[in-house]
């Protein structure tokens, strides 16, 4: 709760692993550490021409590779290369404020960045060494600083002499009076635990000098201080645009570096292996457990069937809906599954033995959706009529929450980093809550009724079905549509869409018409069109485990397995075992 800008990629104030050197639990000698590793050496360049390395900057590649030896713990040979090619990592002045900041000494890092200059301003060279990045918050980057020494001071129980840095340093930097409201709050902690769990905050003796180190670093020149791991993101990279520019990608491993990166068409899935007809009507909707063992389905008949992958032998019948179930959602750890009935009840499952746990009390209008919190202790329905349109629910029944909120619900989703609540309503909007606080974020008007939404892995893209034959990404944080997917036919009737495949590389939907369609996620390429169901393809559910198999359902009552020759095989062999 204490970072301001860019938490997700790392804010001082939280607990959480960072990518700065390795975790430690006491406060380590820290003289020579660059970029959260060992320094490797401070010493004067011997002035090597500025030749390139294959068009590259051949001072930039080498100071990559010698961070990268020293993240992999190769002192001496990253101590040689620097050596060998007289480039050193940082120079003295950068390495002694990174050791002020992991000492705990404020006054010296405080005094080392007011005589720091900024990259590409006149005087630069007047500096005492350390150079801030172009667009650099020198005040921010004091209050983070004086932040942490505040946090540590209560730490330490010397609430005055906090009290004295709230009011006379860390005030006149900042002026969100809420922010530092918040902060003022902290004094009233009577425990250490109590502090570090509402500041979201491990301590000085845990990664928080690091991960102040990691804010900070974001803001001084890579001129002289390299992004922490470089070699390692870029890596990321190229590994992601090679990912990105496989059509069929349904590789589960990591690509190798060792050449470029391509997928065997033969392996996508698109061979019908299995059709599964335990139900004795419409199939309206199928979803893999998150690990991928299990297979629910629900649809016009009054039975959710409960699916053994490995098998796909039916494990379990919930048999207790008088009408249709038109929607079904996995708690977080698979435990339990919540089936959301046009009986206008939605009832909790015991997943491993198919007992009833919890019938909701009734709504005036069918159930349509539900989703889980990320604890797994309570979860969201969502409804159509206006009484109990969106309400949390704990494993006992009772209601946690309820929005009040004026619209009916359609679909919902939630992101799995727990920030996101999205809901469609039964018109053309989608209403984006804050999970976490609860309240209203934005909406959208699409202009046009919407029948799905899902949200991506990385919790960033919303995925919206319309009835018009268009599924939309949106970019949840910048609030904007950045890709749209065309091909297939919806207008009457609920057609779903989801993410599938390796990676979340691919964006499939059902369609009015029967047909499967599987376009390419980031050129929107439409890849696959399948026959799948007669007369209508309701829902496909990729496996999350298996980036080749995935299953369908649709009106003719059927739920089918596609993958390819190879599990086909396999699966035949196993079962005949």
């Amino acid at each position: 709760m204490l970072a301001d800008t860019e938490r997700p990629v790392g804010s001082n104030g939280t607990s959480r692993p960072y990518a700065n050197g390795g975790k430690s639990n006491q406060r380590s000698s820290v003289s020579g550490v660059s970029n959260g590793t060992r320094k490797v050496v401070n010493g004067s360049s011997k002035g090597r021409p500025a030749d390139s390395y294959f068009g590259h900057d051949r001072e930039e590649v080498t100071r990559i590779l010698i961070q990268a030896l020293s993240d992999m713990g190769y002192q001496s040979a990253a101590q040689s290369v620097s050596q060998e090619s007289g480039f050193e990592l940082e120079s003295p002045m950068v390495a002694a404020f990174r050791n002020a900041v992991l000492e705990g000494n404020w006054q010296e890092a405080e005094e080392l960045l007011s005589g720091a200059s900024v990259s590409g301003e006149k005087g630069v060279e007047n500096g005492n060494g350390l150079v801030l990045a172009n667009g650099a918050d020198r005040h921010m980057m004091r209050f983070w600083i004086r932040q942490q020494k505040f946090l540590e001071l209560l730490e330490d129980k010397e609430t005055g002499r906090a009290l004295m840095v709230l009011r006379n340093e860390l005030t006149p930097l900042y002026q969100d009076t809420q922010k530092l409201h918040f902060l003022s709050s902290l004094l009233m902690c009577q425990k250490t635990e109590d502090l570090k769990s509402k500041a979201e905050w491990d301590g000085a003796y845990g990664e928080s000098r690091r991960v102040l180190l990691s804010q900070l670093s974001k803001c001084i020149s890579p001129s002289v201080m390299l992004p922490e791991h470089r070699l390692a993101i870029l890596l990321h990279q190229v590994k992601a645009n090679q990912i990105g520019g496989c059509l069929w990608h349904c590789s589960a491993v990591s690509p190798s570096l060792y050449s470029d990166h391509v997928c065997d068409r033969r392996l996508f899935p698109t061979e019908n292996v299995l059709e599964l007809d335990e139900h004795e009507d419409q199939v309206w909707q199928v979803m893999f457990s998150h690990d991928g063992t299990k297979l629910a389905s629900c649809g016009q008949g009054k039975q959710v069937i409960i699916w053994d992958v490995a098998s796909f032998e039916p494990l379990h019948y919930l048999k207790d809906h008088e009408q249709g179930v038109g929607n079904l959602a996995w708690s977080w750890d698979d435990s339990m599954l919540v089936t959301c009935c046009q009986d206008r009840h939605a009832r909790l499952w015991d997943a491993s033995t198919g007992a009833l746990l919890q019938k909701l009390e009734r709504c005036q209008e069918p159930v349509t959706s539900c989703v889980w919190a990320a604890d797994n202790q309570t979860f969201v329905t969502g409804a159509l009529d206006k009484t109990n349109g969106l309400v949390q629910w704990d494993l006992s029944g009772d209601k946690m929450y309820d929005w009040n909120c004026p619209h009916r619900v359609e679909d919902l989703a939630v992101s799995p980093d727990g920030h996101w609540l999205v809901a469609s309503d039964s018109g053309t909007h989608i209403h984006v809550y804050n999970f976490m606080t609860r309240e209203l974020e934005y909406e959208m008007d699409l202009q046009v009724r919407l029948t799905s939404i899902s949200i991506s892995q990385n919790s960033r893209h919303l995925l919206v079905n319309h009835n018009n034959g268009v599924a939309q990404l949106i970019d949840l944080a910048l609030r904007e549509p950045v890709q749209s997917y065309t091909g297939f036919t919806v207008e009457n009737f609920v057609i779903r869409s989801s993410f599938g495949g390796a990676d979340e590389s691919f964006v499939v939907s059902g369609s009015e018409d029967g047909s499967i369609n599987i376009w390419h996620k980031a050129s929107a390429q439409l890849v696959e069109k399948l026959s799948g169901h007669v007369p209508g393809c309701n829902s496909i559910s990729w496996s999350p485990a298996n980036p080749c198999l995935f299953a369908s359902c649709g009106d003719d009552g059927k739920i089918k397995i596609w993958s390819n020759s190879d599990w086909r095989r396999t699966h035949h062999e196993a079962n005949r075992s």
